[in-house]
C-alpha cells in the first residue's frame, strides 16, 4: 500500500473517530463505579467546543452546562444516599450512558511497594491467608479501580484502569491492604465501597507531588526529561501521570502506605509528608480530607548498606506528620514485619487497623479502639528510673505476658544500653538499668528491625518513639 493511500486511510479513520465520538469522559466515569454518596460531585469531559452537555441520572438528578473554547465542560449532580445500580446520561454532541452506578463510599488509596503488593501476593513473597481472602470475596458492593502505571513530564487528564467488583476472578489483582481496608469498611457500613488504587513500588514520595509544594524544596530536581531507570523516583512524575486525573473525583478520604523509599531523609520528610497531605487537600478543597497512613514495617535495611537505624528515624516523621497534622492516623506495624522481606506478609492486620482509623475518625464508631499507644511523656523518678505516659491506652498496657522488650536508656553520654521495662499500673512504663545511674533519654523498638512488644488492651501495637531530640543514631 502506497504512502499516499496509508495517509487516506488514517485521516479518514481519524475523521470518523472524531465525528461519531466527540463526547468523550476520563476512562474512571464508566460502568461500574462508585460515586460519593450524599455529596454534590462532578462529572467531566470533554467535547467539540461551546457544545450543550446534559447530564441526568436514573435517581432524578440532572444537570447542564456548555463546553468551553477548548471543550472542556464539567457538570455537578447531588447524590442519593448509598444504593444502586443507577444509570447516568450524558449528552452532549452524541451521546453517552453509564451503568451500574452505585453510590456509597469512595477512598483513594496510594503509595509504594507496600501498597501495590497484590492480594495473590509478589512471585516468592507470599500474603498471609491470601487464598482463603479471594475464596470468599464475591462482593459486588466492593468495587475497586486499580490503575496502570504511567508516569508523565506533565499533567494528565486519564488514566488506563477499570472499575471491577471483589470476586476470586478479580481479586487476587487488587492492593492487599487495599482490599481488606475496604472489605472491612463494607462489612461494617453496610454500604458500596469503592477503592481508587494508585500505586507504585519504589515511589518516592516526592513523585507524587505537583510542582507548587515541591517549590519549597530548593534541593529536589523536577526532571525535564522522562528518566531511563526508577521514573517513580522523579518529582511529579506520578502525581502527573496517575494522581492529577482524579483531582476533583469525590472522596471520603484518602489511605497512604510509603516511606521505605525515603528513608535516608528522616528529617525532610516530616515537611515534605506533610507538603503532600496540604496539597492533596487543597486539591480536593477539602482542608479537612481524612488521610490514614501505614508506619513503613521493621526490616533488615542493612542489606541495602544503609547507616544503621535510618529507618527508625523515617518512623519518627511519620509519628511526628500524625501527632502535628489534623485529621491523621497511623498504623503501626512494629508487630508485624519481617526483617528478611521489606513486604511482610501480613496485610489483612494492616487494612484492617487502617479501617479501624477511618471507622473511629471519620463513621464517628465509638467503642473501638483504633491506635495503639503513643508517647506523651517522661519524668525521671529520682531513683534512677524513667517513667513513660502515653495517650491510647485508657483501658491500659500489655505484652500479652511476654518479656517486655526493645527498651533502651541513656545517661548524659548519650550513649543508649539496652535497659528492663515493666509495665506499672496499667497505664505507664518504667524504664531503668543499673549501669546508668542518672538516665535522661529513652528509646523503644528505636531500629531497623526490633520487634514491637508493647500493646494497649485493644491488641494495637506502640509506636515506635524516642523521648530525646538527638541526631545521634
Amino acid at each position: 500500500m502506497s504512502k499516499h493511500i496509508l495517509t487516506i486511510v488514517f485521516l479518514f479513520t481519524g475523521f470518523c473517530g472524531t465525528g461519531l465520538s466527540q463526547l468523550r469522559m476520563p476512562s474512571f466515569f464508566s460502568d461500574g463505579m462508585v460515586l460519593q454518596q450524599n455529596e454534590d460531585v462532578y462529572i467531566w469531559g470533554s467535547d467539540l467546543p461551546d457544545t450543550k452537555v446534559q447530564a441526568s441520572a436514573s435517581w432524578g438528578a440532572q444537570a447542564v452546562t456548555r463546553s468551553d473554547g477548548a471543550g472542556k465542560w464539567r457538570v455537578k449532580i447531588s447524590t442519593p444516599p448509598a444504593g444502586g445500580p443507577y444509570t447516568i446520561r450524558i449528552r452532549g454532541s452524541n451521546e453517552a450512558g453509564i451503568k451500574d452506578v452505585m453510590t456509597g463510599e469512595v477512598w483513594l488509596c496510594s503509595g509504594q511497594s507496600n501498597m501495590e503488593m497484590p492480594v495473590k501476593g509478589y512471585n516468592n513473597q507470599p500474603v498471609t491467608g491470601s487464598n482463603e481472602a479471594i475464596l470468599f470475596s464475591g462482593n459486588p458492593d466492593l468495587r475497586v479501580f486499580q490503575i496502570e502505571k504511567h508516569a508523565s513530564l506533565v499533567p494528565l487528564d486519564d488514566v488506563n484502569g477499570k472499575w471491577e467488583p471483589a470476586s476470586p476472578l478479580n481479586t487476587p489483582e487488587f492492593s492487599a491492604a487495599a482490599y481488606f481496608f475496604g472489605e472491612l469498611l463494607q462489612d461494617i457500613l453496610n454500604v458500596p465501597v469503592g477503592l481508587i488504587v494508585t500505586s507504585w513500588g519504589g515511589a518516592k514520595a516526592e513523585a507524587w507531588m505537583d510542582r507548587e509544594p515541591l517549590s519549597r524544596f530548593s534541593d529536589i530536581r523536577i526532571p525535564e526529561e522522562m528518566p531511563g531507570r526508577y521514573p517513580q523516583h522523579g518529582a511529579t512524575l506520578l502525581y502527573n501521570g496517575m494522581l492529577h486525573p482524579f483531582i476533583g473525583y469525590p472522596l471520603k478520604g484518602m489511605i497512604w502506605y510509603q516511606g521505605e523509599s525515603n528513608r535516608l531523609d528522616a528529617e525532610r520528610y516530616k515537611t515534605l509528608f506533610s507538603a503532600l497531605i496540604s496539597s492533596w487537600r487543597e486539591q480536593w478543597d477539602r482542608r479537612q480530607l481524612p488521610f490514614y497512613f501505614v508506619q513503613i514495617a521493621p526490616f533488615d535495611y542493612s542489606t541495602f548498606n544503609d547507616p544503621p537505624n535510618a529507618s527508625a528515624f523515617l518512623r519518627d516523621a511519620q509519628l511526628y506528620v500524625m501527632q502535628n497534622t489534623e485529621n491523621t492516623g497511623m498504623v503501626v506495624t512494629a508487630d508485624i514485619g519481617d526483617c528478611e522481606s521489606i513486604h511482610p506478609a501480613n496485610k489483612k492486620t494492616v487494612g484492617r487497623r487502617l479501617a479501624y482509623w477511618a471507622l473511629a475518625g471519620t463513621y464517628g464508631m465509638e467503642g473501638i479502639a483504633y491506635s495503639g499507644p503513643v508517647y506523651r511523656t517522661m519524668e525521671k523518678t529520682g531513683d534512677g528510673r524513667i517513667r513513660i505516659k502515653f495517650d491510647h491506652a485508657e483501658n491500659g498496657l500489655t505484652s500479652f505476658g511476654k518479656p517486655l522488650t526493645g527498651f533502651e536508656i541513656a545517661g548524659l553520654n548519650r550513649i543508649f544500653v539496652p535497659a528492663n521495662a515493666a509495665i506499672q499500673n496499667d497505664r505507664t512504663v518504667i524504664v531503668w538499668t543499673d549501669s546508668i545511674a542518672d538516665p535522661v533519654a529513652v528509646r523503644y523498638a528505636f531500629g531497623d528491625c526490633i520487634e514491637g512488644t508493647l500493646f494497649n488492651v485493644g491488641g494495637l501495637p506502640a509506636s515506635p518513639f524516642r523521648t530525646d531530640d538527638w541526631n545521634k543514631r
